[in-house]
């Protein structure tokens, strides 16, 4: 027995020095595996596969815990901990916000938009102000050219004659009661009326038209109104015509020579005014023309119902 145990401490003693002379094998090394749980983030666990040459029994499983990986665990750890509770992540996180306040951070771009789009809108607005002021005062030069060149076409108004038809003279009473001289005329005068503008016609009316003997009107007409296209003339006749006008004794002429009509030569005045307004542009620009006639005329009773020639009796003012 005391042999036996011998030979084992002999072979022990071989198998030893045999290990310790040897180099110890090591299987070769396959490539490494990193399995993480997210369910366990305090260990990893490694795993090293048995080589296709070993026993398919003989299967070493390490578990190891790396410090590195530790630390990297721990951190996401905290992290991750840090998300879930927002008032831990309010108070611990060093990240700022991204928006700051309104009212203590303002940029300063926002301000020079704003000045640059207010100097715009206030530069238009001055143009646009100009444009008006010079569309303004190209149209009044427009106008006032107008106008002067319309003051160049004044109407040319000429009385060709007047016909005297018939004169009475008799007795009666005015509207008072009160005796005196009555007279009635009836007369027609001619007038040519001609328009020389290129570019304009003109709206015509006048004043009646009155015959009178001194201060006293004896016969009155009026001169209907008309328009004259540019470049265009007509005749007019008016009726020009008195009755039972009381004289008061104002005809002494006649009062002699009621009876004897046919030798009467009674001077008379022929006067009225003529007004031409001509609108140029619509009515932007508006011309008027003021024509005053005076004409003498002697009556001759020994000539009624004759045309008088008025051409060289007139005055034009």
């Amino acid at each position: 027995m005391g042999g036996r145990m011998h030979t084992k401490s002999d072979s022990e003693v071989t198998s030893n020095s045999m290990e310790q002379s040897s180099p110890a094998r090591s299987p070769p090394r396959r490539p490494l595996y990193y399995v993480q749980s997210p369910s366990n983030h305090d260990v990893e666990k490694m795993s090293y596969g048995s080589s296709p040459m070993g026993s398919p029994h003989h299967h070493f499983h390490y578990y190891l815990s790396s410090p590195i990986h530790h630390s990297r665990e721990s951190s996401t750890s905290r992290f991750s901990a840090s998300l879930k509770n927002p008032r831990n992540f309010s108070s611990s996180s060093s990240w700022k916000k991204l928006h700051p306040h309104p009212n203590r951070d303002v940029d300063p771009d926002d301000h020079d938009d704003a000045d640059h789009h207010l100097k715009q809108s206030s530069r238009n607005l001055r143009l646009y102000l100009w444009f008006f002021l010079l569309f303004l005062l190209l149209l009044t030069l427009f106008s006032f050219i107008l106008w002067a060149a319309s003051k160049t076409y004044k109407p040319r108004i000429i009385v060709k004659s007047i016909v005297l038809e018939n004169l009475y003279v008799q007795s009666g009473n005015d509207g008072t009661g009160v005796p005196t001289d009555m007279l009635s005329l009836n007369s027609t005068v001619r007038i040519l009326y001609r328009n020389p503008a290129t570019f304009f016609g003109v709206h015509v009316t006048s004043t009646p038209l009155l015959i009178s003997y001194y201060q006293l009107a004896i016969a009155s007409g009026q001169m209907q109104k008309f328009y004259q296209s540019r470049k265009s003339r007509r005749s007019l006749a008016v009726v020009v015509s008195g009755h039972q006008i009381p004289l008061y004794g104002g005809v002494s002429v006649l009062g002699n020579t009621k009876e004897h009509l046919e030798s009467v030569a009674l001077p008379l005045n022929l006067t009225f005014v003529v007004r031409s307004r001509a609108f140029i542009l619509g009515r932007l620009v508006k011309s008027k023309f003021f024509r005053r006639i005076r004409c003498s005329v002697t009556l001759h009773g020994n000539k009624l119902g004759k045309h008088l020639n008025l051409t060289d009796s007139c005055v034009y003012k």
